[in-house]
């Protein structure tokens, strides 16, 4: 399968995931427990990767399996990435308001570049630096209001407190990302092995923080598993499964592409979200939006195109002999 074809239908669940999160609202409130939907799709991860690899256990050539505990071990770390990562959102939106933080989370594009270079010494031309720099444009232009409104003012007067929040958020995010992909190529072990304990923590994780919900609300609506499908409708399972799917390649993209794929994927779908909403949400287009999808549609050309394919560069010269032509000169004589 292409890179680039999963890459393509990460970008289109990715924007699918919050057009169909907001359609399972009703009267624009949860009638379900929000945070149910992440365990329900660790575990439709873990379901699916689990039959892929009972299947690649059956051929002939078995799979790869590292089952050592000093490899088994690094596996949870990405959830507790994760874990700390939600933490931190929920503390940067006490100091900077919905639109500042999302303009600030675009800093994850440019710090996932630099971890990727850093972590795993890939190395990046200065093309594709100058890409990565104009994606993070593109999608904070697409994002940053008229300056007339008042968004515009609280983009710059939060406390410092609420930048460094961001800052640090969007460094554990593309950390998260980062060690995902060097655990996914750390070895050649089944990609649906390497899931299946990817997923398997996941799950563990998500489940420990509804149960410590539970325990801060004092148990008011019951333990979870009593109350883990209540409120739930057809458009909540998509929101499940679109979920769930959308990991499954992200995964797929780890193991065979890497981050920057994974980052242009999102960063794409958010500019598509934005596109459809003006469709089923009545949500005006700015001149912004246009200007940030058409800087992110050249920041994707500028670092995936052939670098022959954006710059012209002039024949050598002296590189071919017969290329020489000597041209004739004139001596005029002054009379």
């Amino acid at each position: 399968m292409k890179w680039y074809f999963v890459a393509f239908l990460l970008t289109v669940l990715t924007s699918s995931q919050g057009i169909l999160t907001t359609l399972s609202q009703t009267n624009g409130k949860y009638k379900y427990d929000y945070a149910t939907v992440p365990f329900l799709a660790e575990v439709f991860k873990l379901i699916v990767s689990s039959v892929f690899l009972w299947r690649e256990c059956k051929n002939s050539h078995p799979p790869k399996m590292t089952t050592d505990w000093k490899t088994v071990r690094l596996f949870p770390i990405p959830s507790v990435i994760y874990l700390v990562h939600n933490n931190v959102q929920f503390a940067t939106l006490m100091y900077v308001d919905t639109s500042t933080y999302q303009i600030m989370g675009n800093l994850k594009i440019v710090t996932t570049g630099i971890l990727f270079r850093l972590f795993l010494k890939k190395k990046l031309s200065n093309l594709q630096w100058m890409a990565i720099i104009l994606l993070a444009v593109g999608t904070t232009t697409s994002q940053v209001k008229g300056c007339g409104e008042a968004s515009c003012d609280s983009l710059f007067s939060a406390p410092i407190q609420g930048y460094m929040l961001g800052i640090l958020s969007a460094c554990l995010s593309a950390l998260a990302g980062v060690y995902t992909e060097f655990l996914m190529k750390k070895n050649n072990d089944s990609l649906y092995w390497q899931n299946v304990q990817l997923y398997t923590f996941g799950a563990i994780f998500n489940m420990a923080r509804l149960a410590f919900d539970d325990f801060r609300a004092e148990f008011e609506s019951g333990p979870w598993w009593q109350r883990l499908f209540n409120g739930y409708s057809i458009t909540t399972w998509m929101v499940v499964l679109n979920l769930g799917s959308s990991g499954l390649l992200v995964s797929w993209i780890m193991k065979y592409a890497d981050n920057i794929v994974k980052v242009y994927s999102t960063s794409m779908a958010m500019l598509l979200t934005m596109v459809l909403s003006v469709f089923l949400f009545s949500f005006k287009p700015t001149l912004q939006l246009f200007l940030g999808i058409i800087i992110c549609m050249m920041s994707l050309h500028m670092y995936f195109a052939p670098p022959s394919t954006l710059v012209s560069l002039p024949p050598t010269v002296g590189s071919d002999p017969e290329s020489l032509v000597t041209s004739p000169v004139d001596h005029k004589t002054d009379s």
